[in-house]
């Protein structure tokens, strides 16, 4: 079974007001920064994203919520490789 896999993009206005507490969230490709996640959430005033993470060395789910006004687009690709932007 192949799974979803999601890049949200950020406003650069919002990259600017989210500062620091942004980065460790951000992958980097040719389209610039964005949100890799394996599931997305669009149906109210945040977004909600999902990705899995590390806490400590053990495995989690990380869930981020952000305002709707602050996302430029969600690109999905299925597949087991990550999003490349090409």
């Amino acid at each position: 079974m192949s799974t979803r896999n999601y890049a949200v993009l950020l406003f650069p206005q919002a990259l600017e007001a989210l500062g620091g507490a942004i980065k460790p969230y951000l992958s980097e490709g040719p389209m610039g920064p964005h949100i890799q996640c394996h599931e997305v959430d669009t149906g109210g005033a945040f977004v909600q994203m999902r990705f899995d993470g590390t806490n400590e060395g053990q495995p989690v789910t990380l869930e981020l919520m952000l305002p709707a006004q602050m996302v430029q687009m969600v690109a999905s690709m299925r597949g087991e490789s990550e999003i490349g932007f090409v």
